[in-house]
Formats: structure tokens, sequence, C-alpha cells
């Protein structure tokens, strides 16, 4: 974790450094096209309750700048957390758009709105065997980003925190709705971007 946050730290720093520079071809302009693809790992050991909680996801993605500041795309996802002897298995498809602060740039920050449908499903084992419940529903987000060029068509990416709001219902049972706020690096996605 602690090379996550030193790696973040360097790109922010890096990137306010040379944010001026603008080199010919870097950056994002109308009518880009770009491919991406990130990847979230997060893990938590509560000494206090004993339980770990270990979270992958990866989440490629398809845009097009509709204007030189905001591109609108589709993306797919993949997810699954084991708890204790919980394992909880996601599958998503959803749109977004992000609005970049300084799309010609090498290094630009970003602030991203997603929607996403998905479907899960939760096995917990136990003494008698695993029990399986799956449910579906939907989520609504928005996360700050930046990315930095470090060539003419490829981009490093990182997105961190969100405020959300989820909504999920059980097969047979009732809808359960959360809002939260996740302001610390313990949700980082780290991601590579390719422009055509």
């Amino acid at each position: 974790m602690k090379k996550i946050i030193l790696t973040v730290a360097a790109v922010f720093a890096f990137g306010f450094a040379n944010a001026q520079e603008e080199a010919k071809g870097e950056g994002f302009s109308k009518g880009d096209v770009f491919i991406s693809g990130s990847v979230g790992f997060s893990s938590n050991d509560n000494k206090a309750t004993g339980v770990k909680t270990d979270m992958f996801n990866v989440t490629p993605r398809a845009a097009y700048f509709v204007t030189e500041n905001i591109a609108v795309g589709l993306s797919l996802g993949f997810a699954q957390t084991k708890e204790s002897d919980d394992k909880t298995t996601e599958f998503k498809v959803g749109a977004f758009g992000r609005y970049y602060f300084t799309p010609a740039s090498k290094f630009s920050v970003f602030g991203q709105l997603g929607f996403d449908y998905f479907n899960n499903k939760v096995e917990t084992s136990t003494p008698l065997g695993s029990v399986e419940a799956k449910s579906n529903g939907f989520d609504v987000a928005v996360a700050p980003g930046v990315s930095y060029f470090v060539s003419k068509n490829f981009a490093l990416e990182a997105t961190f925190g969100r405020l959300g709001y989820r909504t999920s219902k059980p097969d047979g049972g009732e809808a359960t709705n959360n809002f939260g706020l996740n302001v610390d690096l313990s949700n980082i996605n780290l991601g590579l971007v390719y422009k055509f």
C-alpha cells in the first residue's frame, strides 16, 4: 500500500511540475478516441475484529471526446471481494463521462461521473456447505482522477476516492440503498490509456 501511495504522490508531483509543458500531439482533443483499462486492489486487515477483506477489480473502457474537455464512453467491469467466509463476485456494464480540466496537456486532472448496472453473487461458506445469494442493481458515482501522457498515444491514469449511491435488490428480497463517500487512498484504481 505504501508503494501505491508513493507512486501516486510521485505522479502528482511530476505532473504538477510539468503541467505547463504541452508537447505537440500529446494530450486529448475533440474527436479523439481512447481505450483504457484500470485495475484496483485493496486489502484491509482489521485486528480488532479479526476480519480481513481483499478486493480486486478490473474495468476496461472506451470513450470519445465530444468536445475539447468532455469524453463520454462505455465500460465493463469485474470485481471480486473476499471477506472471512464470504466471496462476492460482480459483473457490470455502464456508461461514463469525464471532464478534463487541461486535456491538451501531458498532465490533466479530470472528474468522472459513472452509471453502472450490476449483477452479483455472494457465496458464504458454512459448516453445512455453501450458501449462494444473487442480486442486481445500479450504481452512480463521481470520482476525481489524473492522467499523464508518457508518449504521444499512451497515458497512465489513476482515479481515487468516490462519492456514490448504490441500490441493490436480492432475488426474492427487499432492495437496499447505500450512499457513501470515500476520500482516503484505500480506493485507488490505476490504469493505462491508449489514444487513437
